[in-house]
């Protein structure tokens, strides 16, 4: 048997486990899972290493979840489905839901409503997303999301993306992913081979810690690299995870030296069940403001907020711009020295262009 199929066979899913191998207190975890389901593997267990660290905050159940303050379906994904397990808010792209399990459910996931629940997307449902989007030749860029898409059989996966890549007007595929980071050994050379057949592909992963980058997880991200597959990264800001300014520093550095780009910084999701993880805006704000001209562009990511009822992504970033008028902008740099600049090239003498 593969690795990865062993680790998952070996999952912990059941709340007297948990609490029997974390010392937790069992009526607690249960009735924390009969709402939200548990599911841990081996692999992401091993990287516990106190009680309440950054790992185990995003892996084990917490009695803070049943506090049921935000909404169930925080970005209205579903009032965006013209067809079961497909979202389609943006003019030229979908997200298309292909399972909804996962190598490990995060106790901060904005599908909480979702994951875990049932086995997979049922082969009407593939089917019908399928049908949507060929239908719609506005649609260019196909996100398979989940739960986790790389869970599923190498047979399953290279069927979607076959399936795909039959429709003239598709341009790109991504898989949006935590599975380098729960479950590396999912990435064989196998899949590998599967996936590179299917180019141009994108991978998205979600590191959200340093001591998430392991051996492991680092060996996964050289094999999808060197399958020739561009990978990002999309954080969620986490109070007690990485609201730090040096945490966030070292995990973009980090990211960056195993061939990964920091693609977003999600600010919570206002999803019901998660709002001990919320921040302040601006914990984020000063994350990035730390991040920028202190370590290299491509280390910096997007912070982001997922706006409710489905109004989309808002691009947040630290005030750099003083003052302005129809001559000049004042604007602030990374150590908080003010420049004027000449806002037409009409403004400028030969002097100034020497």
């Amino acid at each position: 048997m593969e690795e990865w199929k062993q680790l998952l066979g070996d999952t912990i899913t059941s709340p007297e486990e948990l609490a029997q191998k974390l010392s937790l207190d069992k009526e607690i975890i249960t009735t924390v899972h009969q709402k939200y389901p548990l599911r841990i593997n081996p692999y992401y267990l091993s990287l516990i290493k106190d009680v309440n660290d950054p790992i185990w905050r995003q892996a084990v159940p917490d009695a803070m979840e049943l506090d049921d303050t935000g909404f169930v379906d925080p970005l209205a994904e579903e009032d965006h489905s013209p067809v079961p397990n497909l979202t389609h808010r943006y003019p030229d792209r979908v997200l298309f839901y292909v399972t909804s399990q996962c190598a490990m459910y995060c106790r901060f996931c904005t599908r909480k409503r979702k994951v875990g629940y049932t086995c997979q997307s049922s082969t009407h449902d593939i089917a019908s997303g399928l049908q949507y989007i060929r239908e719609h030749p506005e649609i260019r860029d196909v996100v398979l999301s989940g739960g986790d898409p790389l869970i599923m059989e190498d047979d399953k996966i290279e069927y979607l993306l076959s399936k795909l890549r039959e429709i003239s007007h598709i341009q790109i595929i991504r898989i949006g992913t935590r599975i380098p980071v729960t479950l590396p050994q999912r990435i064989t050379e196998k899949l590998c081979s599967v996936l590179k057949k299917y180019h141009p592909l994108y991978i998205n992963c979600h590191f959200n810690h340093p001591r998430e980058i392991s051996e492991e997880s680092t060996r996964a991200c050289a094999m999808l690299a060197e399958a020739g597959i561009p990978l990002g990264n999309q954080s969620v800001l986490l109070k007690g995870v990485n609201d730090s300014p040096v945490i966030m520093k070292e995990l973009v550095q980090k990211l960056l030296a195993i061939r990964v780009k920091p693609y977003y910084l999600y600010q919570m999701d206002l999803v019901s069940g998660a709002d001990h993880f919320r921040t302040d805006v601006s914990a984020g704000l000063s994350i990035i403001k730390m991040l920028r001209g202190h370590t290299s562009g491509l280390a910096v990511p997007h912070y982001v907020v997922d706006t409710p009822k489905g109004g989309g992504k808002v691009a947040l970033i630290p005030e750099p711009i003083v003052a302005y008028n129809d001559d000049s902008i004042l604007l602030k740099n990374y150590e908080g020295d003010v420049y004027s600049y000449p806002t037409t090239l009409g403004q400028l003498t030969p002097v100034d262009m020497a």
